[in-house]
C-alpha cells in the first residue's frame, strides 16, 4: 500500500488541471502512431495518450511510462508523425526531467 500523505499531495497538485477529451482526431492520430510508428498495437492506450495531448496542443506530456512515451529511441518518430498529421507534439518527459533533477 502506498503512502496516503504522498497520494493526497499528488491529488492536490492536480487540482484545477483540466481533463482532456478524447476526440475523433485524437483517435485517428493514435491509430497512426501505431500503424506508421514505433508503438505496438498492445500499447494502444499509450498512443492515445500521446495523440490526445498533441491534438489539444499541450506543451508537455509528463509520464513515468518510459516504455512507449518518454522514450528517447521513439521520440523523434512520434514527433514526426504528429507533425505530419498537422499537430505539434508535446515534449514527452518524466517528472524528474521537467524538474531538472
Amino acid at each position: 500500500m502506498g503512502d496516503r500523505r504522498v497520494a493526497r499531495r499528488r491529488l492536490r497538485a492536480l487540482e484545477g488541471i483540466p481533463i482532456l477529451r478524447v476526440t475523433p482526431e485524437a483517435v485517428t492520430l493514435g491509430r497512426r502512431l501505431i500503424r506508421q510508428g514505433p508503438i505496438p498495437e498492445k500499447a494502444e492506450v499509450d498512443a492515445l495518450h500521446i495523440a490526445t495531448a498533441a491534438v489539444h496542443g499541450m506543451d508537455y506530456l509528463i509520464t513515468w511510462n518510459c516504455g512507449h512515451i518518454a522514450n528517447a529511441m521513439m521520440r523523434s518518430r512520434l514527433e514526426a508523425l504528429c507533425r505530419q498529421a498537422g499537430y505539434e507534439p508535446p515534449i514527452m518527459c518524466t517528472p524528474e526531467e521537467l524538474a531538472g533533477e
